[in-house]
């Protein structure tokens, strides 16, 4: 009994011993705030010509991430999916949603969610640019349907 009480104490105080190290090895958080005019833009790695992307944190072209994306005034893709999720909410401009022929305009402040492998069609309205703040688990792409692997 004696040997279980001592092998219980040690464990303990091994879990307490981690618990302590871990806590100072953790570094302080810092806040992060970038004005408007400190946001750097760059042209999306792999997307469609003169789509811009500022990267908020991670890096959507190799993994989770969120950033901000601008879509040129009368952007539009063809019929297409990505194979991972992604989320967005609308900031500026009219982004036209189209999925199974219906159209939907999303103006400042709207959210979409679509999951990887649905397919549908993007366009921005010819007047202004589109901005949106989007994220997403994974990877982000464009993959037109047909387009062969």
């Amino acid at each position: 009994m004696k040997s279980i009480s001592r092998a219980f104490v040690l464990v303990l105080s091994g879990l307490v011993l981690f618990s302590v190290a871990d806590t100072f090895a953790q570094k302080k958080k810092e806040a992060v705030v970038w004005p408007a005019d400190n946001i750097k833009w760059t042209e999306m790695k792999g997307g469609p010509p003169g789509v811009m992307v500022a990267n908020l944190w991670g890096d959507m072209s190799k993994g989770a991430y969120g950033a901000l994306v601008k879509l040129p005034a009368g952007f539009d893709t063809p019929l297409h999916f990505h194979t991972n999720d992604f989320k967005g909410v609308i900031i500026s401009g009219t982004m036209i949603h189209i999925r199974d022929g219906k159209e939907q305009n999303l103006g400042a402040g709207s959210y979409l969610s679509v999951p990887g492998g649905d397919k549908h069609i993007t366009r921005v309205t010819k007047d202004a640019p589109c901005v949106l703040f989007q994220e997403g688990p994974a990877m982000f792409d464009l993959k037109p349907v047909g387009e062969k692997k």
